[in-house]
């Protein structure tokens, strides 16, 4: 259990992690809300890892973000959460008392970020997902917990699209949700009736390809979110809003993502403003 007499402190786990955003969106909540605490960068390898997370209190640290190539690793390390075994990552740990929790707020983040940005989102009936990684598991269990009726899972691999539709099956079957997978080659068949369209690969990222999909096929009332935020305005997010169509950027997401972590750590909710916004994306631009 953490000393409860010091100032609280948090941390980020990863190998590499030093170009991580985290700790400039904590420390702006830490000085913003008056709180005596810190954030900082771990930078931990594998091998080390294990012995790291199972010594996180000695360490100095109320609680940690995890990300690559940790999040995976680390639900056997702790005592995960439904949402992190339903999408089998964690990215945010906890003490409740001498136990340390995990859990996946990327989920939360991605439908939290929809709903500031693009209300009404979820009158769609079909949404068409791009990817079947793992930032595509935290979508599709969020859209599902939502209660879209048909969430199409396209990915280059059709196979690997299979694989995690059926392992939300039974998730879905809850909720009366198909999740359907989708050939590549038959994105333009889906486009035409999505009320929702996302992107959790990395194309379109900056030093990546981009991603070559016909947006003008979209209803013109659908919405276009995309994950990634390096560069914030994607082409995917500029075709999209030149058409009108309500979008969702990644830079949203992950702010949205890293409050519950904070609240969790710090024992006050953070909010997500503007002006948060505007700091993390003058890092960004100038970066």
């Amino acid at each position: 259990m953490p000393d409860q007499t010091k100032a609280r402190a948090a941390c980020l786990i990863g190998w590499p992690a030093a170009h991580s955003r985290s700790p400039l969106i904590h420390h702006y909540w830490l000085r913003t809300l008056g709180i005596d605490g810190g954030y900082s960068i771990e930078s931990v390898p594998p091998e080390g890892f294990a012995e790291f997370v199972l010594n996180l209190s000695a360490h100095g640290y109320v609680g940690a973000n995890i990300t690559i190539p940790h999040k995976e690793r680390v639900l056997s390390l702790t005592a995960p959460d439904e949402r992190a075994r339903a999408v089998g990552a964690a990215n945010t740990l906890w003490y409740d008392g001498d136990r340390l929790c995990s859990t996946n707020t990327d989920i939360e983040g991605f439908i939290n970020n929809l709903d500031a940005s693009a209300p009404g989102w979820d009158g769609a009936e079909d949404a068409l997902v791009l990817g079947a990684g793992g930032s595509s598991r935290a979508v599709v269990f969020g859209l599902i917990e939502r209660g879209i009726k048909r969430v199409h899972l396209a990915n280059r691999t059709t196979g690997r699209a299979q694989a995690l539709a059926d392992e939300f099956a039974v998730k879905a079957g809850e909720f009366d949700v198909g999740v359907l997978p989708v050939a590549w080659r038959d994105i333009d068949r889906i486009l035409r009736r999505a009320g929702l369209l996302v992107n959790t690969t990395s194309l379109g990222m900056a030093g990546q390809p981009e991603l070559e999909i016909d947006v003008g096929l979209l209803p013109l009332t659908a919405t276009v979110a995309d994950l990634v935020y390096v560069p914030l305005r994607t082409p995917l997010l500029a075709a999209a809003r030149g058409r009108g169509l309500q979008t969702a950027d990644g830079l949203g997401m992950l702010l949205c993502q890293a409050v519950r972590g904070f609240e969790l750590w710090f024992g006050q909710r953070p909010d997500v403003t503007p002006e948060l916004y505007a700091h993390v994306e003058a890092d960004l631009t100038k970066a």
